[in-house]
């Protein structure tokens, strides 16, 4: 598959989330990329995600992403799955802080970089981890 293929730009992005491999995250970002999270919450620009993904890999440090199916349109590209990871603390991954839950995401892919990457889950498991204890 050609490396400028629009899926395998998002493989490749989430190969790079599985490895917690920021630097390279970043490589596969535009500079305004923008990043929406499950609640709707936008960060826009390739370094606040840069300090963003660095920040929740160290929360998360086992995150990983799964895919099922993937769906590619002129709107972009469309990955089904799961995402799972464990809230460390103190250096260690304690069981009772696993969580795994049902995911999709939406990439838009702009001159074979990730120019949008929108999540859409129940990320409740995660911020009842980290404290949150909104609905």
């Amino acid at each position: 598959m050609d490396s400028q293929q629009p899926v395998a730009i998002v493989l490749s992005f989430i190969d790079r989330i599985n490895a917690v491999d920021v630097d390279g995250l970043c490589a596969l970002m535009t500079e305004d990329h923008v990043f929406v999270d499950g609640l709707g919450n936008r960060v826009v620009g390739r370094e606040k995600l840069r300090a963003g993904w660095t920040s929740y890999l160290a929360w998360f440090p086992d995150y990983r992403i799964s895919h099922e199916e993937i769906f590619e349109s002129r709107e972009g590209v469309a990955v089904f799955g799961a995402a799972s990871g464990t809230y460390a603390v103190g250096g260690k991954l304690p069981k009772e802080n696993h969580w795994e839950i049902p995911a999709a995401w939406k990439a838009v892919v702009r001159d074979g970089l990730i120019a949008e990457w929108r999540v859409y889950c129940d990320n409740q498991p995660a911020r009842k981890l980290l404290g949150d204890k909104s609905p």
